[in-house]
């Protein structure tokens, strides 16, 4: 679609630095391209490049994360596996994926993405990295599956940055924490983020004026719509991290008698209360938190 509206994509070029005017506003960015450097001048620049954003840091952005504000990830895309290709599958347990849990996306008929993310401070803990909790599933989950691409790397889970813009430039997706603090997912946020960001910077080249103050539209927007939530789902975080795997046993169990439309957050938690009400106690940490 980008292409389509003129734009010019270049893929395989890794931007190495950021370029600054006299003002100190940030009007371009350094790029390696099949071993030669190049500068491209911009009005704005936006910085999408994932987790701890290098752009975002050359810009003078703090994008650094706490450990325990991260979420440690490992995946093989693996084929000739028994699946049902339109279910997707998630497995939790502080066994197989401690503060985190393994996911089996299905690519075809036989084929999925699996798997794992655990909490960054339990990362090497025992001596076992998320990859180790993998080939651990994989090893017992599909043992015939011939595996054909690995991807490793860092999800942000925390609160969103707390400066999205600088002078010519905006941070969208996980490089501005925007994953959700609980399930990990960051392709909804990122979208919501793009979208605001684009729309901060046509308007601030249409009058001429990229400065932080202008583009801050975008922040506030962000935050007015999305982000406000964040501080509070990090608390729900807090609180569901304190359930044991037989707690979760007993909500699944519940939960899945209920027709899958009525699922939502307040009704998963007044259901498993219903029929469970001596989790009340067990659950006061998400009552704090105001969950419902």
């Amino acid at each position: 679609m980008a292409a389509e509206a003129g734009a010019e994509i270049i893929v395989k070029a890794r931007v190495t630095g950021v370029t600054k005017a006299d003002d100190g506003f940030v009007d371009g960015v350094i790029f390696r391209y099949f071993g030669r450097d190049y500068t491209c001048k911009t009005k704005v620049v936006i910085a999408a490049d994932g987790i701890e954003s290098q752009v975002g840091r050359w810009a003078g952005i703090d994008t650094t994360h706490d450990l325990r504000d991260v979420d440690i990830c490992a995946q093989y895309l693996i084929s000739k596996i028994d699946i049902v290709p339109d279910s997707c599958d998630f497995y939790l347990g502080r066994e197989i994926a401690p503060r985190g849990y393994i996911w089996v996306f299905p690519k075809g008929d036989d084929i999925a993405n699996v798997g794992v993310g655990i909490g960054g401070t339990i990362s090497g803990r025992g001596g076992k990295l998320a990859i180790d909790y993998l080939n651990e599933f994989v090893k017992r989950k599909f043992p015939n599956g011939k595996i054909l691409a690995q991807v490793v790397g860092c999800v942000p889970v925390g609160d969103s940055l707390p400066d999205l813009v600088g002078d010519g430039i905006l941070l969208i997706g996980d490089a501005a924490h925007h994953s959700d603090p609980i399930s990990g997912g960051g392709i909804a946020n990122a979208m919501y983020s793009g979208q605001f960001a684009a729309e901060a910077a046509v308007e601030g080249i249409r009058i001429g004026d990229v400065s932080a103050e202008v583009l801050r539209a975008y922040q506030k927007r962000w935050d007015s719509q999305i982000g406000k939530n964040f501080k509070h789902i990090c608390r729900i975080r807090d609180g569901v991290l304190k359930f044991s795997d037989e707690v979760f046993n007993r909500c699944a169990a519940v939960l899945s008698k209920m027709p899958p439309e009525k699922v939502t957050m307040a009704q998963i938690f007044k259901t498993v209360l219903k029929h469970q009400p001596r989790l009340l106690l067990e659950l006061r940490h998400l009552i704090l938190a105001g969950w419902v």
